[in-house]
């Protein structure tokens, strides 16, 4: 049945497309002070008239926060559908989410999310498909909406709950201990931990986890800097916790450890950057500590199981292979491959019993085998279609494994699958207002700029026509080794069920065809990115898949940079663009907040031949005088601990500032909200509705 909601958004925007609504009419922006600061630069002179702005907290900031927020407000809550489209959203919303569940000692712990709530409550099911208990539940820890559970972990006879809170987007978590059959909050308290990765010892004694060395002195968004790996002990502060490993590591390296199932020894690795990290381990109860790999160059993510360690790997296998190493004769030399690298991308390895289940990425979409421990008896698992498996869990001392499953427009379904199956079973699942019948997904391949073969996602409701006259959005992402997948994806509905297309590219820089994919769009490769997503464009339109007319485009984060790359140097490619929590000041990225643990994607300008090409490409820095850019709307949120709202806040005033033409260009600022984890469903509501009715308004 189609929705009222539905129908009056039809109507409204049929009516807008009639009589040719653009929204309402626009002053001037504020006023934005130059203040030119110059520097050299490796010999260049670098011009920052705003520099000014990146200092949030001054009085003189806030006043032009304050002017460009109530520009931005008048402009969208003048936009008469808006509201059509944000009562759509929360419906959409309002379908909820679900986690795969982590057995321990008989329970199961999953989180949930139900209807208008705005944070999801983490649930204890007794046995597998017992009564549900409430355990933590943040919609009642705040009056806002915006305290969330980040994490959890139970202890391994499933008595004991580690988890992590936060409160308004910040991700900064403090953990707790909660004791599940008393209901009772142990006094251990740990602040500003982000992930601490608890290990648990058995006896439920104590665990294994990671912090920063000194909580007092780090700032916003810096809780991933100067950490080590620990071991606490129930009842101790933490600060009397004995240092395990980590000493001696970089700022900006990252220590944590996974015990292994029979705790006799520690997995103990170093985040060094986005596909690179080192990996140690620790033998427990002498204390001796094996260097498995410490190449610098290559990614490890292991499991021990006995005396040998499984290695999911990019070494000598850019799109992964599985080694087996036994860690009583750890060289390299001696290691046995178990899954050899081959056409598909290996995403995740894990073991469940006797069974080591592989996921693998083909096109940017999942396949799912399993094998015997020394990788014999392949058998793949039977998925219901093209899409994505995320969030595998399962045991070496268990029978059975979990996954979601779903794809752009089909909700996500948990399954269950036997450890010896292939036809798994749907365990729970997420009620959606949508049909996903009504829509159509399909793949198609492009070139780029310098011929390498790019895909696609173009979805759609059935029938629309390919014939040049449909709006499209186009979207990407294309860095830190992070593929855009066919999962589920709540923000689309009110644009494609207006008719419309929206295209997704799987630009270099991810991990859809592994470490060669990536590396061909990180660093001096970077413009490559950029590249892919201008000939997405320029192909969605020689084809007749969009109105040429009427394309705009839309990231986030460095999706963000994307469309600000994509903006400055091409504007007349697009209609409008969309900047979500973006980074745009590529030249002092890396002075703001956690920026520092990208340098291995970006580079810094610190470094000369880094600087060369983080000039090239700067949004902030390319922005030209005299151009007509598209309509833009960049927003942003003041709590963001990843991004620095720095550069939203740069970005706009050196946009309205230079441009020629008579397209709005607005900021968004959120308050209270972060850089999107953990943000309320009324925020995303609203969040959504100022996006679409934005570009609504444009075409």
């Amino acid at each position: 049945m189609v929705s009222r909601i539905r129908v009056r958004i039809a109507v409204v925007l049929c009516l807008a497309f009639l009589l040719g609504c653009g929204g309402p009419s626009l002053g001037p922006p504020p006023e934005s002070e130059v203040r030119v600061v110059r520097e050299e630069l490796h010999g260049v002179t670098v011009e920052d008239p705003y520099r000014w702005l990146e200092d949030g907290e001054s009085a003189e900031s806030e006043a032009w926060i304050n002017a460009q927020a109530s520009y931005t407000r008048d402009y969208l809550d003048g936009l008469q559908h808006r509201q059509a489209i944000r009562d759509r959203m929360a419906e959409i919303l309002a379908s909820g989410s679900i986690s795969t569940p982590d057995e321990a000692g008989g329970r199961y712990f999953y989180s949930r999310r139900d209807g208008g709530q705005d944070q999801p409550v983490v649930y204890m099911r007794e046995g597998l498909h017992g009564e549900d208990v409430a355990l933590l539940d943040p919609n009642e820890m705040s009056s806002d909406g915006t305290t969330t559970v980040d994490w959890y972990v139970p202890s391994k006879d499933g008595k004991m709950l580690a988890y992590g809170k936060s409160t308004e987007g910040t991700e900064t978590s403090t953990m707790y201990i909660l004791e599940i059959d008393t209901a009772r909050t142990l006094d251990d308290v740990f602040p500003k931990v982000r992930f601490a990765n608890p290990q648990w010892l058995r006896d439920g004694s104590g665990f294994y986890y990671s912090r920063p060395v000194d909580v007092e002195s780090i700032g916003p968004g810096e809780e991933l800097y100067n950490r080590r790996v620990y071991l606490h002990e129930l009842g101790r502060s933490f600060e009397d916790d004995p240092e395990v490993f980590g000493d001696g590591l970089e700022k900006a390296h990252i220590p944590d450890g996974m015990l292994s199932d029979d705790e006799r020894y520690l997995l103990l690795d170093t985040f060094l950057g986005w596909g690179r990290n080192h990996i140690y381990v620790r033998d427990v109860s002498s204390g001796r500590q094996t260097t498995i790999a410490e190449d610098g160059e290559s990614s490890y993510f292991g499991e021990i199981v006995g005396n040998t360690l499984y290695l999911l790997t990019n070494s000598e296998a850019p799109r992964y292979r599985v080694v087996a190493v036994d860690l009583r004769r750890p060289d390299r030399a001696n290691w046995t491959t178990v899954i050899p690298e081959g056409d598909a991308v290996i995403e995740f390895a894990s073991i469940a019993g006797d069974r080591l289940f592989v996921g693998r990425m083909r096109d940017a979409h999942s396949e799912l085998h399993s094998y015997a421990l020394d990788g014999s008896d392949e058998r793949q698992v039977q998925l219901p279609g093209l899409g994505t498996v995320e969030g595998f869990t399962s045991k070496q001392t268990s029978d059975e494994a979990f996954f979601s499953f779903s794809t752009f427009v089909q909700a996500p379904t948990i399954f269950r699958i036997e450890v010896g199956g292939t036809q798994p079973e749907a365990w729970q699942a997420v009620s959606s207002p949508v049909q996903a019948d009504d829509f159509e997904v399909r793949q198609v391949f492009y070139e780029s700029t310098d011929g390498t073969r790019v895909p696609m996602f173009l979805i759609a409701k059935t029938g629309t026509p390919a014939d040049g006259t449909v709006p499209g959005m186009l979207y990407g992402y294309g860095g830190f080794n992070i593929a855009l997948t066919p999962s589920y994806s709540t923000w689309i509905f009110p644009w494609i069920e207006a008719g419309h297309v929206l295209a997704i590219a799987n630009l270099r820089g991810g991990s859809e065809y592994g470490e060669e994919w990536h590396r061909a769009g990180m660093l001096a490769n970077k413009q490559n990115v950029f590249d892919d997503f201008i000939a997405a464009g320029e192909h969605l339109k020689a084809e007749a898949i969009v109105d040429p007319d009427r394309l705009v485009i839309h990231g986030r984060s460095n999706g963000g940079l994307l469309v600000g790359a994509a903006l400055t140097q091409r504007p007349e490619l697009w209609m409008a663009a969309v900047s979500g929590v973006p980074l745009l000041d590529m030249l002092r990225y890396d002075q703001f907040r956690m920026a520092k643990l990208w340098v291995s994607e970006y580079g810094t300008a610190e470094n000369a031949e880094d600087f060369q090409w983080l000039r090239a490409y700067s949004p902030y820095h390319n922005v030209r005088e005299g151009i007509a850019y598209p309509a833009t709307l960049i927003y942003t949120a003041d709590s963001d601990s990843r991004v620095d709202p720095m550069h939203a806040r740069k970005m706009v005033a050196r946009l309205q500032a230079a441009d020629a033409g008579e397209a709005p260009i607005l900021l968004r600022y959120e308050r209270s909200a972060g850089h999107g984890r953990g943000k309320p469903l009324y925020k995303i509501a609203d969040e959504w509705a100022d996006i679409w009715s934005f570009l609504f308004a444009q075409i």
